[in-house]
């Protein structure tokens, strides 16, 4: 099977459903910008690897659950429906429940932290930021198509996940959290 089939050379895309749609279309943006995404956690979990099993656990399951967030946006918006919607209330109450699991370890935020102290945390963040990119996307979207209800509560929960993982991530390396200084005390 060859990986090309020139299909595209001309700007369109078949969606799932076989829907032709253009490349720069609101929805192939959406799971491009998912698919961005999940490579950017592919590369925190090589930089997290062995020293953190439970967190590498849990990456891998968010990087399935992402694939799947892509497949139901490769359908149109006519295709939309709970027969497709995988995404659901219990993954994002799976990721609050994480949250207060790591943030029970860490310190209560007294301030604002800038991305960095090790590169792994520094990659959490690119990786929340991105999430954040994502959830602007697909709010765009939903507000042009139909999209399952339960995916944009997902992904901003999910932006806070990787916040807090970068926070447990340094606490784990007994690394301090880089802290942004008012520009009249720096």
């Amino acid at each position: 099977m060859r990986i090309y089939t020139r299909q595209g050379d001309k700007g369109m895309t078949r969606l799932a459903d076989a829907t032709r749609i253009a490349k720069n279309h609101q929805r192939v943006a959406s799971y491009g910008d998912i698919d961005e995404l999940n490579s950017h956690i592919g590369l925190l979990a090589a930089k997290i690897a062995d020293s953190h099993p439970e967190l590498l656990a849990d990456l891998t399951l968010i990087q399935q659950e992402l694939f799947d967030l892509g497949g139901e946006l490769a359908f149109s918006s006519e295709a939309q429906s709970s027969a497709i919607w995988q995404v659901n209330e219990g993954w994002t109450a799976r990721l609050e429940s994480q949250i207060d699991h790591y943030s029970a370890q860490l310190p209560p935020l007294r301030q604002f932290i800038l991305p960095g102290g090790s590169e792994a945390a520094a990659q959490a963040h690119v990786v929340r930021t991105l999430t954040r990119r994502c959830e602007r996307q697909l709010l765009t979207l939903s507000e042009q198509e139909q999209i399952n209800p339960a995916v944009i509560p997902y992904v901003n929960r999910l932006s806070d996940w990787f916040f807090t993982l970068a926070r447990f991530v340094l606490r784990q390396e007994g690394r301090a959290e880089v802290c942004w200084v008012k520009a009249a005390d720096r």
